[in-house]
């Protein structure tokens, strides 16, 4: 992926909710404040052109129906996807449930009109509040279909959960991410971080 990812004349799109979005639209660069701005900042002068489309509180159905306009319209050279949070986090806030067999019909509707490579950000969850290890009985199966389908479409996969959660026993989830979903500047940092050694260097 170098040489998309040190080609300005590429573009990479980043797709998701609000860990993406991080305030991107109210950026006047379009980026936020999050991992993908961190990103942007690394990659130097050398960056391809680099696209946020991320929308908080968007579920991967709600990807799906943007998906032409605000993805495919940019006529990608790569795509990161990290989304998968709020299909879980909905079952538990507004009793609005999405089973892992939808999900995965939403994420296959991401990735079937895809013919550039693409990187698969598994969505993660870092247990801060009461009630919250609980979400993995939803979160789990969640992440397998993205591990799955990593597999099946030939994709990077960026395992964020596992990440994050390793590092959160040394430094304390909180510091990642205060409500265990919304990360930090360290949390967002150790995002771009990984996502920069698994594209680049795996």
């Amino acid at each position: 992926m170098t040489t998309i990812l040190l080609d300005p004349r590429r573009t990479v799109v980043f797709a998701g909710d609000s860990v993406t979005d991080c305030g991107r639209r109210t950026d006047p660069a379009g980026l936020g404040g999050g991992y993908v701005r961190n990103l942007y900042d690394d990659l130097g002068q050398r960056r391809p052109r680099i696209v946020n489309v991320g929308i908080s509180g968007n579920r991967a159905a709600d990807l799906v129906g943007r998906w032409s306009a605000d993805v495919l319209a940019h006529d990608p050279s790569l795509v990161s996807i990290m989304i998968g949070i709020n299909d879980t986090w909905r079952r538990y806030d507004k009793f609005d449930p999405t089973t892992a067999e939808s999900f995965e019909t939403s994420y296959r509707a991401l990735l079937d009109p895809l013919t550039c490579p693409v990187v698969l950000v598994e969505p993660f969850l870092m247990p801060v509040k009461d009630g919250q290890e609980g979400w993995r009985e939803d979160l789990d199966p969640k992440l397998d279909v993205v591990r799955k389908l990593a597999v099946e479409y030939g994709a990077i996969l960026v395992p964020a959960d596992v990440e994050l959660n390793r590092q959160a026993r040394t430094v304390g989830a909180a510091t990642l991410a205060h409500d265990g979903v919304h990360p930090s500047a360290a949390g967002h940092r150790a995002i771009a971080d990984l996502w920069r050694k698994t594209v680049l260097e795996d």
